[in-house]
């Protein structure tokens, strides 16, 4: 049985981890370096790094923070934000990422998932997805979360896995920093039309919600911020507790 995977997520704005509710108010954490060096540490089974704002202020990522994240990791390093081009994922690669995800440029030009793909192999691809329910249907949003791109979501996965994607971070804005659960109806919609890979981020309050989210059988891992950035919820308590509730994970 493959253990599931417990992933911290550092969302870089300016050079510094930040966290906010609903992708907004966002709150400066901490030096990014300084966790990654603490996740790893802790036994975080992968690491990942979103410059946030890189798509929306149209930039290229900062790949000099990246480079002094990923020397301090010896884990699956993601690294996503303002991934356009394959000259992006050929940068990010070569400063220390083992995955690129891809969100905002995917929206913009869907074949550049078929490029990543096609060049690096699908397991290095990971499509990214900002969800907000918009009345009966949950829509893509781009650009950090600011933008209603007016797209259905579910229909948005079947076009990623057919052109290449390797992997789904399902990012629920509705959850988002609520501590209140992970999106358990949309995760479940997602897992019925995609036989990729899903991390589920957006929503972890405790140790209880991941064991809830590992109910589903496609969910891999679970990705939080907050409640390890403040200490809420730590990676090696969490791990035993899902290990006692016949959960696989990785122990070190």
């Amino acid at each position: 049985m493959i253990a599931k995977r417990i992933i911290p997520c550092l969302d870089v704005r300016d050079g510094r981890v930040v966290k906010g509710v609903n992708f907004a108010g966002l709150k400066d954490v901490n030096d990014p370096v300084t966790l990654a060096k603490f996740y790893n540490q802790q036994g975080a089974d992968e690491l990942v790094f979103y410059d946030i704002t890189a798509s929306f202020e149209e930039r290229e990522l900062f790949t000099d923070i990246l480079q002094g994240v990923a020397s301090e990791v010896f884990i699956p390093l993601t690294v996503g934000g303002g991934i356009n081009t394959l000259a992006d994922f050929e940068r990010v690669l070569n400063s220390g990422a083992d995955k690129v995800s891809v969100n905002s440029g995917a929206i913009k030009r869907p074949e550049l998932i078929q490029e990543g793909a096609q060049r690096y192999g699908s397991q290095c691809v990971v499509l990214s997805i900002d969800i907000k329910r918009v009345g009966d249907s949950w829509h893509v949003f781009a650009k950090g979360g600011r933008e209603d791109t007016g797209m259905d979501a579910l229909e948005w996965i079947k076009k990623g896995e057919a052109l290449g994607a390797g992997e789904l971070v399902v990012n629920s804005i509705d959850t988002d920093g609520a501590k209140s659960g992970f999106d358990l109806p949309l995760l479940t919609a997602i897992s019925e039309i995609s036989s990729l890979p899903i991390v589920a981020s957006g929503g972890a309050g405790n140790a209880e919600d991941f064991v809830e989210l590992f109910q589903l059988d496609k969910i891999e891992a679970g990705l939080a911020a907050s409640i390890f950035h403040f200490g809420e919820v730590k990676i090696p308590d969490l791990k035993e507790s899902l290990a006692k509730k016949q959960i696989p994970v990785r122990i070190i």
